[in-house]
């Protein structure tokens, strides 16, 4: 159990972990030293599966052998449209052996964007988990001259499927096994043809404006990275992640698959994005790295159940939550706790705070890491009195993900921590942005050279887009994007990050995007969290039929209301919010609105939700 007043044990490390230069070099390094010991789980029909080093080696060598045999060459792009499932992973793994390109497609993604994703990239081979991702593939496999041959990863429901362009993973890895019989030392010959300076992987951004830019990844850079990750807080063998974010997007493709790769650090995969919740329960990570939205959720989880419970309950939650808020303040003022303290939480912990953390699953967790967007520093002290300190982190997808990190031993909640040592951070002396300079930064958008140019400066200085300040420890905080900050039709600058974060803290509050550029004053449209307001609206005795008609309820516009007046409180009358509403439908990863890490897309909320946002000014 980590201790709060003691974190000296959360330390980084800079010695090289792993040998190799190249990314499936590092792959077939650790499958030879690491063997027998298991590297992921995947829980099927109830039961967890495990994959060692040498069973992943094996499936990996396979299917490079199948790409091989259908004639995929070096530098060739193959493309994954898949959920986060550990094919996912033999899949990539296996495409870079071959020193070819591997590219991600979110699952999510709607078939016209999957046809220009793996036209832009040069798609060749295209890998899909089930059938439903299959229909997208086919749909537009006519227009896709590159594209040979489509994988299937789970064939359940295509058995009588007959297509000569469509192969399961099976056959494929069968195809594999004769070639390699025939050609034992192909593989080898890929691997060693794979040089640091190729490009290794596409990652795609948003695209919330204008087409998504294909993000260019060389090995060498990965490389580079991730050993640098190990810098900021290390991770060993002992330690257990969960896998659960899109592994297209570079969260989970760096700081959960490579960087578990490097550290030999075990990978949970979920059941789906729907048991989350159980199975973090489950798997109990020692280290778990999520955005923002899911450590609100999990508070709010803990927030309703307090609802709930007696009022002994509540009010034995009370003292222990003051307790170890006492402490955390301690903590991060840098301030000796005392020893009368110590044993008041040690208590604490036993009455009521290691139950709050075995109900998010967060029991056994040496750290929490938070990312790719803004959270509220309320929360991270939050976590921080249940027991568990929460580190942000800050990057991008041009910076190969995390850039700078909050170390351990010298918390600051609502900042982004001083720059990685593996990069330069500074601020644009005029405008406050952040820029940044390393052997982390891509390499340039996918044949878009004149983005490229806009981003990455004659320097090498790329502009992230992000505004911030730097303090005298050189602590970075982020306070909005350029493109968000708001001035009002008085003049005040203001940026909605804040707002909006203190918003997203209330349990009723998923997300929220605040209004007012060139307007008198402050608004703001608001996503409810359903579970949370259908259970007030039930203990209310609130009539409603539908999400819809949740959202109109009298008695929830009220609740809504007082969350808004809460937050207000904190700021000046300019800065304050003075009308909302309510989105009525209930919105999922598959909707234009959110983003695949499941933040409202602020530009096209606004465009969308146009006549609302009027109504409110009128």
């Amino acid at each position: 159990m980590t201790q709060l007043w003691d974190l000296s044990h959360i330390q980084p490390n800079s010695a090289i972990v792993l040998p190799g230069e190249t990314i499936p070099a590092l792959f077939w390094n650790a499958v030879q030293e690491r063997g027998p010991l298991v590297w992921m789980r995947q829980k099927h029909l109830g039961i967890w599966q495990s994959w060692t080093w040498d069973q992943t080696g094996q499936a990996v060598r396979e299917i490079a052998g199948g790409l091989m045999s259908l004639g995929f060459a070096r530098g060739q792009t193959a493309s994954i449209l898949s959920n986060t499932v550990v094919p996912w992973v033999l899949a990539d793994l296996a495409v870079l052996s071959c020193a070819g390109v591997s590219n991600g497609i979110y699952p999510t993604d709607a078939t016209s964007q999957v046809q220009y994703l793996c036209e832009d990239s040069g798609t060749s081979i295209l890998f899909v988990e089930d059938d439903e991702q299959l229909d997208k593939a086919l749909e537009v496999r006519a227009a896709l001259p590159h594209l040979r041959k489509i994988v299937v990863f789970d064939m359940e429901g295509l058995a009588s499927l007959d297509d000569p362009d469509v192969i399961s993973l099976a056959d494929l890895r069968a195809l594999g096994v004769h070639y390699l019989n025939q050609h034992p030392d192909a593989l080898r010959a890929r691997i060693d043809a794979c040089r640091p300076e190729d490009l290794a992987i596409l990652v795609y951004t948003s695209g919330t404006t204008g087409k998504p830019k294909g993000a260019m990844h060389l090995h060498a850079g990965l490389v580079y990275t991730v050993r640098g990750y190990n810098t900021l807080v290390a991770q060993d063998e002992r330690d257990e992640r969960m896998c659960f974010l899109p592994l297209c997007h570079i969260a989970e493709r760096m700081g959960g698959e490579y960087f578990a790769l490097y550290t030999g650090a075990k990978l949970n995969f979920v059941e789906n994005p729907e048991t989350i919740p159980e199975n973090v329960r489950e798997i109990a990570p020692t280290v778990f790295t999520a955005v923002p939205r899911v450590w609100e959720k999990f508070y709010s989880g803990v927030m309703i159940s307090l609802k709930e419970s007696s009022k002994l309950q509540q009010a034995a939650y009370a003292w222990g939550i003051g307790v170890g808020t006492a402490i955390a303040d301690k903590v991060l003022a840098k301030q000796p706790v005392s020893g009368s303290l110590k044993i008041q939480f040690q208590i604490a912990q036993w009455l009521v705070l290691n139950n709050a953390r075995k109900l998010i699953g967060i029991h056994r967790a040496r750290f929490l890491v938070t990312g790719a967007a803004p959270i509220s520093p309320d929360l991270v002290r939050w976590y921080l009195a249940l027991g568990v300190p929460m580190l942000e982190v800050w990057g991008m997808t041009e910076t190969c993900g995390a850039s700078t990190g909050v170390p351990a031993t010298l918390m600051k909640p609502g900042s982004i921590g001083p720059a990685a040592g593996f990069n330069e951070v500074r601020l644009d002396p005029a405008t406050g942005e952040l820029l940044v300079r390393g052997k982390n930064v891509f390499a340039g958008y996918l044949n878009q050279p004149e983005k490229t140019a806009e981003t990455i400066d004659a320097d090498g200085w790329l502009h992230t887009g992000d505004v911030g300040t730097v303090d005298a420890d050189g602590y970075y905080r982020i306070t909005d994007r350029m493109k968000d900050i708001i001035i009002t039709a008085g003049g005040k600058n203001i940026t909605p990050s804040e707002l909006e974060n203190d918003l997203k803290f209330s349990p009723y509050i998923t997300d929220a995007v605040v209004i007012g550029d060139k307007r008198a004053f402050l608004t703001a449209i608001i996503m409810i969290d359903q579970e949370n307001v259908e259970k007030f609206a039930q203990d209310q005795d609130v009539a409603f039929s539908n999400y819809a008609s949740l959202t109109r309820a009298p008695e929830v516009q009220a609740l809504i209301q007082t969350e808004l007046d809460r937050v207000n409180q904190k700021f000046a009358r300019v800065e304050q919010i003075k009308k909302f509403f309510l989105l009525e439908n209930q919105l999922t990863a598959e909707d234009e609105e959110l983003t695949p890490t499941m933040k409202l897309k602020r530009k096209l909320v606004e465009k969308k939700y146009a006549a609302q946002i009027d109504a409110m000014y009128r």
